[in-house]
Protein backbone atom coordinates (compact mmCIF):
# COMPACT_ATOMS: atom_id res chain seq x y z
CA UNK A 1 0.00 0.00 0.00
CA UNK A 2 1.62 3.32 -1.34
CA UNK A 3 -1.40 5.47 -0.90
CA UNK A 4 -3.17 6.13 2.01
CA UNK A 5 -6.31 7.40 2.53
CA UNK A 6 -7.00 10.89 3.38
CA UNK A 7 -10.43 11.58 4.09
CA UNK A 8 -9.86 12.59 7.74
CA UNK A 9 -11.86 16.51 8.22
CA UNK A 10 -8.77 19.11 9.08
CA UNK A 11 -10.27 21.73 10.90
CA UNK A 12 -8.60 24.87 12.36
CA UNK A 13 -9.49 26.41 15.97
CA UNK A 14 -8.31 28.53 18.62
CA UNK A 15 -7.60 26.69 22.07
CA UNK A 16 -10.28 27.38 25.14
CA UNK A 17 -8.72 25.11 27.73
CA UNK A 18 -5.21 23.49 28.29
CA UNK A 19 -6.28 22.00 32.15
CA UNK A 20 -6.44 18.07 31.12
CA UNK A 21 -3.31 16.23 30.72
CA UNK A 22 -2.02 15.22 27.21
CA UNK A 23 -5.77 17.41 26.22
CA UNK A 24 -6.60 20.57 24.67
CA UNK A 25 -10.14 21.71 23.95
CA UNK A 26 -10.32 23.70 20.71
CA UNK A 27 -13.64 25.72 19.48
CA UNK A 28 -14.07 25.41 15.98
CA UNK A 29 -16.06 28.20 14.08
CA UNK A 30 -18.01 27.81 11.00
CA UNK A 31 -20.31 30.11 8.57
CA UNK A 32 -23.70 28.70 8.05
CA UNK A 33 -26.50 30.72 6.00
CA UNK A 34 -29.78 31.33 7.74
CA UNK A 35 -32.80 29.43 6.32
CA UNK A 36 -35.64 32.28 6.41
CA UNK A 37 -33.20 35.36 6.70
CA UNK A 38 -30.29 34.30 4.27
CA UNK A 39 -28.14 36.37 6.59
CA UNK A 40 -24.74 34.42 7.42
CA UNK A 41 -24.27 33.54 11.50
CA UNK A 42 -21.24 32.10 13.07
CA UNK A 43 -21.84 28.47 14.76
CA UNK A 44 -18.97 27.09 16.93
CA UNK A 45 -18.30 24.01 18.60
CA UNK A 46 -15.67 22.85 21.19
CA UNK A 47 -14.19 19.38 20.98
CA UNK A 48 -11.39 17.59 22.67
CA UNK A 49 -7.82 17.23 21.08
CA UNK A 50 -5.11 15.02 21.90
CA UNK A 51 -1.78 17.08 22.46
CA UNK A 52 0.80 14.67 23.77
CA UNK A 53 3.64 16.89 24.38
CA UNK A 54 1.40 19.58 26.08
CA UNK A 55 2.53 22.40 23.98
CA UNK A 56 -0.53 24.17 23.96
CA UNK A 57 -1.53 26.91 25.65
CA UNK A 58 -4.58 29.16 25.98
CA UNK A 59 -5.50 31.76 22.92
CA UNK A 60 -2.62 29.43 20.38
CA UNK A 61 -4.21 28.97 17.12
CA UNK A 62 -4.19 25.46 15.94
CA UNK A 63 -4.92 22.92 13.14
CA UNK A 64 -6.16 19.69 14.16
CA UNK A 65 -6.98 16.20 12.26
CA UNK A 66 -10.33 13.71 12.58
CA UNK A 67 -8.77 10.44 13.79
CA UNK A 68 -9.46 7.31 15.42
CA UNK A 69 -10.97 7.48 18.84
CA UNK A 70 -8.74 7.83 21.52
CA UNK A 71 -10.64 8.01 24.46
CA UNK A 72 -14.75 8.73 25.26
CA UNK A 73 -14.58 12.37 24.28
CA UNK A 74 -10.71 12.59 22.36
CA UNK A 75 -11.88 12.06 18.43
CA UNK A 76 -8.91 14.28 17.16
CA UNK A 77 -5.35 14.89 17.18
CA UNK A 78 -3.17 17.78 17.08
CA UNK A 79 -1.25 18.64 13.63
CA UNK A 80 0.47 22.25 14.46
CA UNK A 81 0.69 25.54 15.82
CA UNK A 82 -0.16 28.47 13.36
CA UNK A 83 -0.35 31.43 16.30
CA UNK A 84 1.52 31.01 19.54
CA UNK A 85 0.42 33.15 22.32
CA UNK A 86 2.75 34.83 24.68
Amino acid sequence: MTEEKTSARILQGIVVSDKMQKTIVVKVDRRVKHKLYQKFITRSTKVHVHDPEEQCSIGDKVVIQETRPISKTKFWKLLNILDKTG
